[in-house]
């Protein structure tokens, strides 16, 4: 059995780094795509994880295949297409390590993730089942985020959810709150960013939003303010936890191993979702956010995320 199983996107980041000897940026392949971050992650802490969902059988597809299993993330979910093309994502970045992101998609390998392509074996034993909302986007993969959502929990799973909202992929605002918050009543674990709350819960206070998240049924709350540390709440509970300063060099992941950290954490406390205690809430996400203070610091995705040694250094530090 699985510790973390994701379904979702697994692309290459191309980001920018640095010029050539002609002025003209150039753009380093890393591994990537929320969910894969999030996988790694939390292998580099120990956990075992699985990843489902679809790359193109390319040059591209390939080196994210053989990336994610060097990170020690199960791929036996993962379809190879020859007929689809692998998504990737330009990312330019700016002095303080922010981004922007343009993407090659239409449709990429990732949205073409059929119901019947699914890894059974896989979704039904798993202790964490995690998605974001990309894989809500488009058919067919819409319909396969259903199918396994609804397969892990029926077996027990704890579903874990982060909207990861990105604009360009959506056709408009409305489309994207309306998919990102059909599944809210599925979810027991929720990781939001404070933009991220309009599309999730309709607004961006972020007492409001938790209240909202609370009545659709979910168990456990996390929403990150990036310098600003995060706030996480269960019951009627809620505390906020202090980022760790660090010297950015690049923001991509830093969501996911914030939430890969936190995610390792509730599954070695061996607790049920309405068991976790707002104190369990607080050591979690102090976990969370070492781990992405580590990633920060380094460049791209999955290649970024730090081992357990270095973020209990950081946390004993």
């Amino acid at each position: 059995m699985a510790d973390i199983t994701a379904l979702g996107e697994l692309l290459v980041d191309f980001t920018q780094a640095g010029f050539s000897p002609a002025g003209y940026p150039l753009f380093e392949q890393n591994p990537g795509g929320a969910p894969a971050n999030l996988l790694a992650a939390a292998a580099k802490q120990g956990l075992s994880t699985a990843f489902i969902g679809k790359v193109g059988d390319d040059m591209h597809g390939r080196f994210l295949k053989a990336a994610a299993e060097r990170a020690g993330i199960n791929t036996e979910g993962l379809v190879m297409d020859p007929a689809a093309a692998t998504s990737l994502a330009f990312v330019a970045l700016s002095d303080s390590g922010e981004r922007e992101f343009s993407f090659i998609r239409d449709p990429g390998a990732d949205t073409l993730l059929r119901p019947n392509e699914l890894n059974q074996q896989l979704l039904r034993n798993t202790k964490v089942f995690h998605v974001g909302s990309v894989s809500l986007t488009a058919e067919p993969s819409r319909s396969s985020t259903w199918q396994a959502l609804i397969t892990a929990k029926s077996t027990g799973a704890a579903v874990s959810y982060d909207p990861n909202y990105r604009a360009s992929l959506w056709a408009d605002d409305a489309a994207a709150c309306d998919q990102i918050r059909s599944i809210l009543p599925i979810v027991d674990i929720i990781k939001l960013s404070q933009e991220e709350m309009p599309f999730a819960a309709g607004i961006d206070d972020v007492d409001t939003a938790i209240k909202v998240l609370r009545k659709e049924g979910v168990a456990l709350i996390v929403i990150t303010l990036g310098e600003g540390g995060t706030v996480v709440a269960t019951g009627d509970q809620q505390r906020s936890v202090p980022a760790f300063p660090c010297d950015a060099v690049d923001s991509t992941g830093a969501g996911d191993a914030f939430f890969g950290g936190f995610l390792s954490e509730f599954v070695k406390s061996g607790k049920s979702v309405y068991d976790v205690s707002i104190d369990d809430m607080v050591r979690f996400a102090r976990v969370g956010c070492a781990t992405a203070s580590l990633c920060i610091g380094r460049r791209g995705g999955i290649p970024a995320m730090p081992t357990m040694d270095e973020v209990t250094e950081l946390l004993n530090g």
